[in-house]
């Protein structure tokens, strides 16, 4: 029965490093690769660096975010995802829709804030929409990834991690069929 016990949790820790080991390549791949924003299955993830937002989101969260084709579908309540003027990221919610077609604003605003943002957002400068999908200080490993000793520390660790498990499993696996000494003088006598 022990045994029986030590083999299933010994392919539950296999299985949870073996997981985690691809889950951060492919975070760290997915976020070199898109110039510091990963996408999943066509999502954009997004890290929440302020607290303009809360208690929507944490700072430090991660959002997921839609790309925006058609911004005339965006209505107020919506939370958006654009660049302002000095080229910055922000997701602030709806407030108002201004005009339509090529004259298409949008009043946005934190839900954190007092007031509304200063400018409009042009509907050009809508980049996604969020989804719905948020994970609380997740954000925090996913800029440190961003990171050169993030990257390197979050594929290198993980995969030293799987080594050494392998390393301990083929050591036990052996002790487990070599016959030990005490054994081996019983049968000898006999």
């Amino acid at each position: 029965m022990k045994i029986k016990s030590l083999k299933i949790l010994n392919s539950l820790v296999t299985t949870i490093l073996i997981t985690t080991f691809i889950t951060l390549v492919f975070i760290v791949i997915s976020t070199k690769a898109s110039g510091g924003e990963p996408s999943i299955f066509g999502y954009q993830i997004k890290t929440v660096l302020s607290g303009s937002m809360e208690p929507t989101f944490k700072t430090g969260s991660v959002i997921a975010v839609e790309p925006i084709k058609n911004p005339s579908t965006l209505k107020k309540g919506d939370i958006i995802t654009f660049t302002t003027q000095d080229e910055k990221i922000v997701t602030h919610r709806i407030e108002k829709v201004i005009g339509k077609d090529k004259q298409l604003q949008f009043k946005t605003k934190g839900d954190n804030n007092e007031d509304p943002d200063f400018n409009n957002v042009l509907a050009q400068n809508v980049v996604a929409k969020f989804t719905g999908f948020t994970i609380p200080y997740v954000g925090y490993l996913v800029e440190f990834s961003q990171s050169r000793n993030g990257s390197a520390l979050l594929l290198i660790v993980p995969g030293i991690l799987l080594v050494l498990y392998s390393i301990y499993t083929i050591w036990s696996l052996i002790r487990e069929i070599e016959p030990s000494e005490q054994d081996k003088s019983l049968k000898s006598n006999s």
